[in-house]
């Protein structure tokens, strides 16, 4: 897997990501999306102090500037949620990949996997809420963030599982039910712990990871097949996630 290439690149609206041979209007352009990354960093800092509650004035007064200012790099409320989940997916899966593909071995990869999505969760729980939520500034927005990744990372986990259980020579018609079998209980598990908090993030991990272990384990010893859970397997297979097509290879 080319590393970072591999991450989602997402564009501001109408970014090509291309040149116009314009050079003037090309550091303008450039100009502008450097100043949006800005904004979508003080709004982070804005969304840790004021909460999933806040309001197009906290961004602005963290960024220094003015509403007026701010609108002129976002249509509206709505496009700054985008931006906003847009970078939560870049961070996710800066993250989520390495950890994913990093570690032969499968209950350290698990492991990994998990410890990566609760650290985001765990850093960046106002950002979670309010993307789940859908809603900005007391605006119902029509995005769903967290579904499209989610869908994403649970289409790129059943490709993996498929690979898996197709080099064992087993049934692999499950691994899209797996895959987001999977996804969903982690989501479900990782809301639940963002709210109530009564364990540490090691243990949820820990628990997690056991009881997706088991549910694998047992499945492929149904078949016949023992694994060791510590021990690489031969079979290296990577993770890729895009917007577009997802893949495991």
């Amino acid at each position: 897997m080319s590393r970072m290439a591999d991450r989602v690149k997402r564009h501001s609206p109408g970014d090509t990501g291309a040149g116009t041979g314009d050079a003037r209007r090309d550091r303008w352009k450039s100009h502008r999306a450097a100043r949006r990354e800005e904004f979508v960093e003080a709004a982070l800092r804005a969304l840790a102090e004021h909460g999933p509650d806040l309001g197009m004035e906290h961004v602005a007064a963290a960024a220094g500037v003015t509403k007026p200012v701010l609108y002129r790099h976002f249509t509206d409320k709505a496009d700054l949620f985008v931006a906003l989940g847009h970078r939560g997916t870049e961070i996710l899966f800066e993250r989520l990949i390495p950890a994913m593909s990093r570690e032969e071995a499968p209950l350290p990869r698990i492991r990994r996997s998990l410890d990566a999505f609760f650290s985001i969760i765990e850093e960046y729980p106002n950002l979670y809420r309010l993307l789940v939520r859908s809603t900005f500034a007391d605006r119902k927005i029509d995005n769903d963030i967290v579904a499209e990744d989610k869908e994403v990372i649970a289409n790129a986990l059943a490709a993996l599982l498929g690979d898996y259980m197709r080099a064992y020579r087993i049934d692999s018609g499950g691994a899209e039910i797996w895959g987001h079998g999977i996804v969903g209980m982690v989501q479900n598990v990782g809301e639940w712990w963002l709210e109530r908090r009564t364990m540490s993030r090691d243990a949820v991990v820990e628990y997690l990871t056991m009881t997706i272990w088991a549910a694998i384990d047992g499945t492929m010893r149904g078949y016949g097949v023992t694994i060791d859970p510590h021990k690489p397997l031969d079979i290296n297979t990577l993770i890729t996630l895009s917007t577009g097509d997802t893949a495991a290879g």
